[in-house]
Formats: structure tokens, C-alpha cells, sequence
């Protein structure tokens, strides 16, 4: 399975992915996590692709923070430079200000850059959280997207991977799932983002395993530790197989 690196975008962030390259598949890149202003996900991966042409690259794309002509431009953009998708969502609300919500929804986010802004190449893809039923998140995996990101992975909620993966083998829809570790210095970041960790540093490669066949990647990140991707990347390398993308 491929192992992408969850990449949160700072000023340092070519130095970041610099140090890593040779222990990822690609990035999947965040956009101003948590509301915060940080630099725009869709450049970041955009300098990426043109670094890292080989690599997946593929940014998380917020709609509470964007209006139509925005939305528009930025995936065109992303379109043209070749990333190799947007995950859509309508994300967290802004840190500032009030959420933009001209486009209701990720569906229809969706299909207005399909049909009004008119994609060629581009892949768009949605976020499931295992927080919602089985069926509602099985009706998600039946829409128009063409490809797939599980969140909230945790032990209890492997089940409902393992129906959705199911589904999207079915739809030949490529699923990735978030694999959020924990460490010792990563417990507040992990506090602040609410989610549950789907392994410790310890149990990497045993949570890794699981995975293995059931998904076409992982999300890998340790939320702030740094040194801890480094530890955990090193340990995720005898999964990676470099064929699959989303």
C-alpha cells in the first residue's frame, strides 16, 4: 500500500519534505487546519508537484473558508499543474470570521466544478467519518467520487473500514485511510484535534498490518511530533509497494 505523510504547511515546509522524500509515496496536504491561516494547501502541493513529480500529491480542499470563484480558480489551477486529486470537505469553521457556506455541501461543491467549472484531469474525492451510520457512509462511497478518505480510525471503528473498503473495491474507488499515531509529544495536538489515534509508536507496525490489502494507503501522521513521522515513517517502509494511487 502506498504511505502517504500528512504535510501541514509551514514556512520551513520545502525543507520538511526535503528530509522525507525518500520515506513517502506523497503528501497529502492540509488546508489552514483548524481555521488558522496557513499557507494555501493547493500552492504547497503545487510547488511539490513541480518538485516531486513522481509523488501523489493531493491537498485537502475546505469550503468553509472558500467562495465559488475561489473554488473554481484554485481547482483549475490545481487541474492544470497536475495534482493528483482534491479531497473535498466543508472542513472546520474558520478561526476568524464566519464560515462561507455558498456551496452547501461537498456533492455539490463536487458537481459544480464538473459541470460549471468544467475539470478535465482532475480527481475529487471525499472525506468519511466512521462518526456517521454504515449506511449513510456507504451511500457517500456510491456518489460520484473518485476516490475515498476514511477518518477517525481507531480499533472500534475497523469493522466499518473494513465495509467500506469493501464498497469501494466493488466501485474499483481507491480508499486511503488516516492513520493518526500517538506519542508522548504529539498529546495535546491530539487533545485539540478530537480524534481518536489509530496506533502508538509502538504498535505502528501491528495497526499497519491490519491495513495491509484491505486499503490502497495511509495517511500517516504524528500531529505535530516531527521527529515522530521520522520514527514512524522508518517503520511504516516494509509496507509500502509504490503501485497503487488514488
Amino acid at each position: 500500500m502506498k504511505i502517504l505523510n500528512e504535510f501541514v504547511p509551514t514556512r520551513k515546509f520545502l525543507k520538511l519534505a526535503e528530509e522525507i522524500k525518500d520515506l513517502v509515496d506523497g503528501w497529502n496536504v492540509t488546508d489552514s487546519a483548524a481555521g488558522f491561516p496557513a499557507a494555501s494547501g493547493v500552492v504547497v502541493s503545487a510547488v511539490l508537484k513541480s518538485k516531486y513529480p513522481d509523488k501523489e500529491i493531493v491537498p485537502i480542499f475546505i469550503l468553509h473558508y472558500k467562495g465559488p470563484v475561489e473554488v473554481g480558480g484554485l481547482a483549475l489551477a490545481s487541474d492544470i499543474v497536475g495534482v493528483d486529486g482534491l479531497a473535498v470537505t466543508m472542513g472546520d469553521k474558520p478561526a476568524y470570521g464566519e464560515p462561507i457556506k455558498m456551496l452547501a455541501s461537498s456533492e455539490e461543491a463536487r458537481d459544480f466544478l464538473r459541470t460549471k467549472v468544467k475539470l478535465k484531469n482532475l480527481k475529487l474525492g471525499c472525506l468519511l467519518t466512521a462518526r456517521r451510520s454504515l449506511e449513510e457512509t456507504l451511500e457517500r462511497v456510491r456518489g460520484d467520487w473518485d476516490f475515498i478518505y476514511f477518518m477517525r480510525l481507531e480499533d472500534k471503528s475497523f469493522a466499518t473500514l473494513e465495509a467500506v473498503a469493501k464498497e469501494c473495491k466493488r466501485l474499483n474507488k481507491p480508499i486511503y485511510a488516516y492513520f493518526l499515531v500517538g506519542t508522548p509529544k504529539n498529546v495535546e495536538t491530539v487533545k485539540m484535534i478530537g480524534w481518536p489515534v489509530a496506533a502508538t509508536m509502538e504498535t505502528v507496525e501491528e495497526k499497519a498490518a491490519q491495513l495491509e490489502g484491505l486499503v490502497d494507503g495511509i495517511i500517516a501522521t504524528c500531529a505535530g511530533d516531527a521527529e515522530g513521522d521520522k520514527e514512524m515513517l522508518q517503520k511504516l517502509q516494509k509496507f509500502r509497494n509504490n503501485k497503487l494511487s488514488p
